[in-house]
């Protein structure tokens, strides 16, 4: 299926936000394999999502700020592929749809969604690892939760501090609607976690389909973003230091910079079962997510019960 003959003057042509671990990776490195599609090179450049970038140096690192930087990123693109990027955060934002939409409102959406308590588990679990969470207990995270709307208890090298309110991640019902309001319905794709893992080939293809592009190339299908913890956190935060991102910034090109980062994660990481999750904790966390997650069933015109288990 042919795509547009020219790119929009003002790229991506689509975006992936998603709740936190649940699969933009692996959708990002699929679709960047798609001959039709040039992906950002830089996953995760955040930049529509000001409302949670505090202006800080630490927030620089994973809110890219700069227009023409953001634009440069689809520069290695050919006039005959869609462009996309795929930002986590940009589902969470409070500003990410709307920034979106003026900044191309012909822009596709696809949204990806996991079930809330495994996603918070993870994102916990992740943050951890990232150094941007100290309370390595997710039961005493979730309770510091007041705590830190009021301020207290932010860790001193935490990115992104307003993901530190667990709950609010994990309600997706606002968050979606803000899309479909901005974008309709027919702009809007909702991927579920859990089908795509159960059977990848056919999620990709409902996406390529979404695209307008050939739903028949097939993607090495690998996993990615597996468990893992840091060797040293000390290393890790040296690494943030002011002199370091500034002369990573300036030295290494984008196309290059994704090596560079993942070069970096092998030799600082290690391979780690994540602890499991209190079956109380979760049982308690469904239940009071469970009126969002219903409230979504009734946005999204489908049953997500087989999928998402309601509290027994």
């Amino acid at each position: 299926m042919a795509v547009a003959s020219e790119r929009p003057r003002t790229p991506p042509d689509f975006v992936i936000p998603g709740v936190p671990r649940s699969g933009t990776t692996f959708m990002h490195e699929y679709l960047a394999q798609h001959p039709q599609i040039y992906m950002s090179p830089i996953k995760e450049p955040n930049f529509f999502a000001t409302d949670l970038d505090s202006g800080s140096y630490l927030d620089s690192i994973p809110f890219m700020r700069d227009k023409a930087r953001y634009l440069s990123l689809y520069d290695g693109a050919r006039p005959d592929q869609l462009t996309g990027e795929a930002s986590t955060w940009y589902l969470y934002s409070r500003d990410a749809a709307a920034n979106i939409h003026a900044w191309n409102p012909e822009t596709r959406i696809v949204a990806m969604l996991r079930e809330p308590v495994a996603m918070l588990h993870s994102l916990h679990l992740r943050r951890i690892y990232g150094g941007s969470e100290d309370i390595r207990s997710f039961e005493q995270a979730l309770a510091a939760e007041e705590d830190r709307r009021a301020g207290r208890r932010i860790p001193e090298r935490a990115r992104n501090i307003k993901a530190l309110q667990y709950r609010r991640v994990g309600q997706y019902a606002d968050q979606v609607q803000r899309y479909i309001d901005q974008f309709g319905r027919e702009r809007v794709l909702v991927v579920i976690f859990e089908e795509f893992r159960a059977d990848p080939a056919r999620t990709y293809r409902s996406v390529l389909e979404f695209l307008g592009v050939d739903p028949e190339f097939e993607p090495d299908f690998k996993v990615v973003n597996a468990s893992r913890a840091r060797r040293s956190q000390r290393l890790h935060q040296m690494l943030f230091s002011p002199t370091v991102v500034r002369t990573f910034r300036r030295v290494v090109p984008n196309r290059l910079k994704p090596a560079v980062a993942r070069t970096w994660d092998r030799i600082n990481t290690r391979g780690e079962r994540p602890a499991p999750l209190d079956p109380v904790v979760a049982r308690s966390l469904r239940a009071e997510l469970q009126p969002d997650v219903e409230r979504l069933e009734q946005i999204l015109g489908r049953d997500l019960s087989s999928l998402w288990p309601p509290p027994g």
